[in-house]
């Protein structure tokens, strides 16, 4: 029985992807350091968009799974996860929008511009520690489990190769 939410297996699964996709990027971010890449996490595995040879995707998945495995919580935690983007985009809007709330009339709105760009600085400021406390808390979990690698499929979009990597627990 799930204790919470989060717990459902879909969701465990897709936390525990998304966790070990952000470990992958970090893997093959320190040895492609000027290289373009991307991931999506899914209940079934996760993608990585990136131009590497399979081989390499491979390599970098079971190094980080296990180095989460190790104890490296913090591979689970990426700059770039759309948790960063989605809390500052929710956090300056909702301020702003506050601020600019009440107002009856367009003049009465373009009089509030200054408190709504000063609310949204705050909600700026607020969202960089808060989306990786998000991240850790709700969107990854770094515990593995017996979360195991299946296979890593490559094939190309356009001039961009993306690796369905494919995992079960």
């Amino acid at each position: 029985m799930a204790n919470s939410i989060l717990d459902l297996p879909f969701i465990l699964e897709t936390r525990r992807n998304h966790a070990l996709e952000h470990a992958t990027l970090h893997v093959l971010a320190a040895k492609y350091p000027n290289q373009h890449m991307a991931g999506h996490s899914n209940p079934t595995g996760f993608f990585i968009l990136g131009n590497f040879s399979a081989a390499d995707v491979e390599s970098a998945v079971i190094q980080a799974l296990t180095r989460l495995r190790a104890g490296e919580r913090e591979l689970a935690i990426h700059a770039g996860c759309g948790t960063n983007l989605a809390t500052t985009a929710l956090l300056t809007g909702t301020l702003a929008w506050f601020a600019l709330r009440g107002a009856k009339s367009l003049l009465g709105r373009i009089l509030r511009l200054p408190f709504a760009f000063a609310f949204a600085l705050v909600g700026f400021a607020l969202s960089q520690p808060l989306g990786p406390v998000i991240q850790q808390k709700i969107t990854t979990d770094a515990q593995m489990g017996n979360l195991q690698l299946v296979e890593v499929r490559p094939s190309l979009r356009g001039r961009v190769t993306a690796h369905r990597v494919i995992t079960q627990m």
